[in-house]
């Protein structure tokens, strides 16, 4: 059975205005036009995809495999602060999946967590997850089977739908498109 995944990153907060590492702040506005139509609809279970959720009607479950990435220390500080504090652990994060100079999660696990959820998706053919940007980012790269630096190569907005088709172990890229494109 071939499934449609739409993928929606999270409303704007706080710490993705100021391109900060996300702690668990609450989404700035809730003017947010409908939801796309799903049979099935999850969410990362922070609070900012609770309310984005919740802002586009629909009741999506909790499912701890799309949280966000765990950025260790660096959470709560923009990328230049740290880059400017500590410029050979961001040198070493940005080059190296398997590296966790934070002392969070490293991008091989978050790649991994997340292919693993595409593996296992949620029953229903049109499924809608509400989550984060690196999530939505590492959805892209496993299904188009992607070496793991593309995943620095993906911009993901606020409010952004990445439709993926198929099924696990054969996802394809459908759709990106931001909030504001979908106007």
């Amino acid at each position: 059975m071939s499934r449609t995944l739409t993928v929606v990153s999270h409303a704007a907060t706080a710490a993705t205005r100021l391109a900060a590492f996300p702690a668990d702040e609450p989404i700035e506005h809730t003017g947010i036009d409908g939801g796309p139509r799903a049979d099935t609809a999850v969410r990362g279970p922070e609070s900012r995809c609770a309310q984005t959720a919740a802002a586009l009607g629909l009741s999506a479950d909790p499912d701890d495999r799309l949280r966000d990435c765990d950025y260790g220390r660096w959470r709560g500080r923009t990328l230049d602060e740290v880059a400017a504090a500590e410029p050979d652990a961001v040198a070493i994060w940005l080059t190296d999946p398997g590296a966790a100079p934070h002392g969070g999660e490293t991008l091989l696990d978050l790649l991994d967590r997340v292919g693993g959820w595409l593996d296992t998706p949620p029953d229903g053919r049109r499924t809608v997850a509400v989550t984060h940007p690196a999530v939505a980012k590492a959805m892209i790269v496993r299904a188009l089977g992607a070496d793991p630096s593309a995943f620095w190569r993906i911009d993901i907005a606020p409010l952004s739908r990445t439709i993926l088709r198929g099924g696990p172990g054969r996802w394809t890229l459908r759709w990106l498109t931001t909030a504001e494109s979908a106007r």
